[in-house]
């Protein structure tokens, strides 16, 4: 018997592309229409493996469907599961057939499926009978609603919800908007989605994933290409990682792999310099520098002393720029404050790189100081630096960066972050549950990673750490962020194994680096 779990299992291999994607409802209808009307593989033949891998995954499972009930839809998802009902039969089971929506509405598929189902024995009623299941299967509505379920519909789902049966969602949980993971009034609640050709975003975002389960994705021959427009987001699994990361040379030294500086920590705020710099080095860094208060010298040469500390007792405003020139990478902001000092290096550290283009992640207090700026200097300095930067905000110092609400900015997220990326050509990492990267003329990267075990003081930290490592092995921005993001969410999946959810700390997550990268 499975057990809803959310996490994620890739049936299918790269494309031709050499890429994996997750996309929305309209891209997969339009990657749909293009297999049948461009490439000439007939719906029916789709609906056929579509039905197929549902059952295959089931009995993969070991999901018991001696008694399954299965609900369909007017749609072709209801011709899916009608296709289910009768491999279902076929193999000895016996299977209750619900058609909820109107016959009339039916589209010919469905029609066919129909009358197939019937033709091998099968029944077709238009309500739920009170009786035991072993399984139930969700085919009411497809990747295409939009509209808020509600009256007979809304009752439907709440009823299949309350049966006491492992529950299947096919191709995605009737309720789920596609693109954004919103309950659209109700939804049904899988223990296991089995989707076809790619994952569809509402069912990785939150709280579409909950109401997913586990989810499992069948190729059943579509073909996503060029031609095909539409939402579409690049994604890792850990099979990526051995050609994401490069190899480290045998004959490297210290410089090989970047001078780092990482202008983090104020007084009291030892540990984010010490966080973000260790996790740099265990990302590959060769030398990493840490400008901050004399006050946190003691704290970082005791915790960290592989890296080279500059107090800011011997760092006045005239030597901020050869402080910056002797650096090929940059992270600036972790627990940095928003005092004076930092506000200066911060000003500083922006016009700097408008003139000396270098590689700099921008985290926390940093953020904080960007979004207080006066509008005109801080549009003219971000215009100006923006092609060396990466943003690391999460909700809230997102929303400062906007100038707006949290809830605002939460309700479009993946959208502001890429119009923010593309306004001053910044890679935006957006965190959250689920973190976006979004870079100008770029396939945003949805990173599905990581639990909810990493919320703790000092994550962030560690991911900006990581990130301006990736920046030292030569990564571009983009690459470099998303592959950080993707690596410090497979640290907190191995912390959480280890040390179970609650105790999960930000320095944990860093010592899962080595057990992560030596699978390259």
């Amino acid at each position: 018997m499975i057990r809803a779990a959310s996490f994620f299992e890739w049936k299918k291999k790269a494309r031709s592309d050499g890429m994996k994607y997750i996309i929305d409802g309209k891209t997969m209808k339009a990657a749909d229409g293009y297999t049948i009307g461009t490439i000439g593989l007939p719906s029916l033949v789709l609906m056929e493996r579509a039905a197929l891998k549902v059952v295959e995954v089931a009995e993969a499972e070991s999901v018991d469907l001696s008694q399954s009930l299965v609900v369909c839809g007017s749609g072709n998802n209801g011709g899916d599961g009608f296709a289910v009902g009768r491999l279902l039969l076929e193999r000895g089971n016996q299977v209750t057939a619900v058609l909820a929506g109107n016959p009339d509405h039916c589209t010919e598929e469905t029609k066919t499926q129909i009358r197939i189902f019937e033709a091998v024995g099968g029944t077709v009623v238009n309500k739920i009978p009170e009786k035991s299941y072993t399984a139930v299967f969700d085919a009411v509505f497809g990747i295409g609603l939009s509209r808020a379920v509600e009256g007979k519909y809304a009752l439907l789902l709440n009823q299949m919800n309350d049966l006491d049966a492992v529950k299947i969602a096919v191709d995605i949980p009737s309720g789920i908007d596609a693109g954004t993971g919103e309950i659209l009034g109700t939804a049904f609640r899988a223990d296991l989605t089995v989707t076809f050709a790619y994952q569809k975003a509402g069912m990785v975002l939150y709280p579409g994933a909950f109401q997913a389960g586990k989810v499992c994705v069948g190729d059943i021959g579509i073909y996503l290409r060029d031609q095909v427009e539409g939402t579409r987001y690049l994604t890792y699994d850990r099979a990526d990682l051995p050609g994401l990361c490069p190899k480290r040379k045998e004959d490297a030294n210290k410089g090989t792999y970047g001078k780092v500086l990482m202008i983090t920590g104020s007084h009291g705020m030892a540990g984010a310099a010490v966080l973000s710099g260790k996790a740099a080095y265990c990302m590959g860094s060769g030398l990493v520098r840490i400008l901050t208060p004399e006050s946190n010298r003691t704290v970082i040469q005791t915790m960290l002393p592989e890296a080279v500390l500059t107090p800011y007792g011997e760092c006045p405003e005239e030597e901020l720029e050869e402080i910056l020139d002797w650096a090929d990478v940059i992270c600036a902001g972790c627990g940095l404050g928003t005092g004076p000092d930092a506000c200066m290096i911060m000003e500083g550290l922006l016009r700097y790189l408008a003139v000396h283009p270098k590689h700099c992640v921008v985290d926390a207090d940093g953020l904080n100081i960007i979004s207080g700026m006066e509008k005109e200097k801080r549009e003219a300095l971000l215009k100006a630096a923006g092609g060396c930067l990466i943003f690391t905000p999460h909700v809230k110092e997102f929303a400062r960066l906007l100038g707006e609400s949290t809830e605002e900015t939460k309700k479009n997220r993946i959208g502001l972050a890429q119009q923010y990326a593309k306004s001053y050509n910044i890679i935006l990492t957006a965190k959250d549950a689920r973190t976006i990267v979004a870079g100008k003329d770029q396939i945003p990267y949805l990173n599905t990673s990581g639990n909810g075990a990493m919320a703790k003081a000092g994550s962030g930290d560690v991911l900006a750490g990581m990130i301006t490592g990736c920046l030292a092995l030569g990564m571009d921005r983009f690459s470099a962020a998303a592959l950080g993001v993707f690596v410090h969410g497979l640290c907190g999946d191995e912390a959480r194994q280890k040390l179970a959810a609650h105790c999960v700390l930000a320095g944990d997550l860093i010592e899962m680096i080595p057990a992560v990268l030596r699978e390259i």
